[in-house]
């Protein structure tokens, strides 16, 4: 863990990026002074914008957490959960939380998984296109985390797995169960829990309006939530993911409403 910074600054001076598979482990902070940030839902959390040469770059102030447990320099794609993961929203949030905390290094707990309805989100929830376990791994790994850091937040993207009729229905409830058990189990039970929209690529049917309303329900009734805005943010062609500019915007947006909680909560 302690053969990182040395190399990482000759990188940095040189212009080079750098792969974060092929470093060692960093050196981490004091426990009060790592900034813990889980990142949890489905695809448009775990980011599919076109990486460039500028996102493989490293801050000095922002880790990630790897697949096999490792503390490393955030680079994107951060998350792993399928081979199209690319850019995402939290790195720059990331960066706007460390500029507000000078002395902090930023935590990020990658746990998105690409197309993953709420109910996998659930203890023992199995989710077949990324093999895995979304809800249980996500809170092995946020436990991990928080073995060298404090916990500060929870990012939530995720919703459009669950755009039908019956799902949509009792999107609201299964949100509320989850946020509920995220802190129950991380022993975290005013921890903020930041909620994105939806992209607003095309026109919405019903049971998209069903889910944004049930998402904006859960931001006013569960204490310590807040629900960011995607008004004017732009996609892929695929017309479903976010665009890696949109991903960044996004990124300062649930910087300002996580600044707007904890002032809140001072």
């Amino acid at each position: 863990m302690r053969k990182f910074f040395l190399s990482m600054l000759a990188a940095m001076i040189a212009g080079v990026s750098v792969n974060a598979a092929d470093e060692a482990e960093v050196k981490l902070p004091p426990k009060d002074k790592f900034f813990i940030f889980v990142l949890a839902g489905q695809s448009n959390m775990a980011g599919r914008g076109i990486v460039e040469d500028a996102d493989k770059k490293p801050d000095a102030n922002v880790l990630m957490l790897t697949k096999d447990g490792k503390w490393v320099p955030a680079v994107d794609p951060v998350h792993f959960d399928k081979k199209e993961a690319g850019v995402g929203l939290c790195r720059t949030f990331a960066a706007a939380v460390a500029a507000k905390n000078p002395g902090v290094v930023i935590g990020l707990v990658p746990t998105a998984c690409g197309g993953s309805p709420i109910s996998t989100w659930t203890p023992g929830g199995y989710h077949d296109q990324t093999k895995s376990n979304p809800y249980d791994d996500s809170i092995k790994r946020a436990k991990l985390a928080m073995e060298a850091g404090t916990l500060k937040a929870i990012l939530w993207h995720q919703g459009e797995g669950d755009c039908g009729k019956a799902a949509s229905a009792v999107y609201e409830a299964r949100l509320t169960e989850l946020i509920g058990r995220f802190r129950t189990e991380l022993n975290a039970p005013n921890v903020p829990v930041i909620i994105g929209q939806l992209g607003q690529f095309k026109p919405w049917g019903e049971y998209v309006k069903a889910v944004n309303q049930a998402q904006i329900n859960v931001s006013e009734k569960v204490p310590n939530c807040a629900f960011v805005k995607s008004d004017g943010l732009t996609c892929n062609k695929d017309n479903i993911h976010f665009d890696a500019a949109s991903q960044k915007e996004f990124g300062k947006r649930y910087a300002e409403a996580y600044f707007k909680l904890t002032e809140k909560a001072k």
